[in-house]
């Protein structure tokens, strides 16, 4: 799944090729992503202006001159083609748009889980999301206030897109290393001190992010994710793998005894 930095640079990439342009072409090539916008309403984005281009966690928001707003969320591997109107169609383009300068985006997904949608003019497009990691509101004391009302473990706790918007697997799992708190560690119990630590964490990986979708080069450079069996680059224990509501969890069991 794309992380919370390639989803930013998927934005900006969005934006550079979108803003200040009118739409003369809208199409949704795959019956799944008819399910929230049909052919019919797609068709009546033709003349509007992207005006601005916002990420809200994972969600990207084009707002358009009329005061609807398109909303794009790549889920498991979405991302954007962006290229002309005469060339080929990607093999998984699931939806379109083609602008008055004979440039198009394409939303390209090869497992087809990708959602698109048109929010009528004015609305208040409610997410219910948490704070960004980058919020200034979002404190320790903040963070221990959401943890406190959460059971289960921290890990899958981090989640919760209602705690912190944004933060995904990945990041989750490589925050909780450099703090040194244990995936298994209560979320309602952890002390001041320890989240406070894990928010400076956090705020760290995804600051030190490429923005790049994860190669096999890229991944080789992460703490512990995707690591299982590998030396824990601070101590040298094997990286342990588990599975935590439903999710590959890697996590070093002396750096993160508790």
């Amino acid at each position: 799944m794309p992380e919370l930095p390639e989803v930013e640079s998927a934005v900006a990439r969005l934006r550079q090729a979108t803003v200040g342009k009118t739409i003369v072409a809208a199409r949704v090539l795959h019956p799944a992503l008819q399910r929230r916008l049909s052919q019919r309403k797609a068709g009546t984005l033709r003349g509007a202006r992207v005006v601005s281009v916002t990420r809200r966690g994972k969600h990207q928001l084009l707002a358009l001159d009329d005061g609807r707003t398109v909303h794009a969320h790549f889920r498991m591997t979405g991302d954007w083609t962006i290229d002309h109107v005469d060339d080929p169609l990607p093999r998984f383009a699931r939806a379109s748009l083609s602008f008055d300068d004979g440039t198009r985006v394409v939303l390209d997904d090869p497992r087809a889980l990708s959602t698109l949608e048109v929010h009528a003019k004015n609305a208040n497009v409610d997410l219910g999301l948490g704070p960004e990691p980058d919020d200034p509101a979002l404190t320790a004391d903040a963070l221990k206030a959401a943890l406190e009302r959460k059971r289960g473990p921290i890990k899958p706790v981090l989640l919760d897109q209602r705690v912190i918007a944004g933060l995904g697997n990945i990041y989750a799992a490589e925050a909780l290393w450099h703090a040194r708190i244990s995936p298994a560690a209560p979320a309602a119990s952890l002390p001041q001190k320890r989240i406070a630590a894990l928010l400076r964490a956090i705020r760290k990986v995804i600051a030190r992010a490429t923005g790049a979708r994860y190669t096999d080069d890229d991944v080789s450079k992460l703490a512990v994710y995707d690591r299982e069996g590998l030396p824990c680059r601070r101590c040298g224990t094997p990286i342990e793998r588990v599975v935590q509501a439903g999710r590959s969890t890697y996590f070093c069991p002396t750096c993160q005894a508790d």
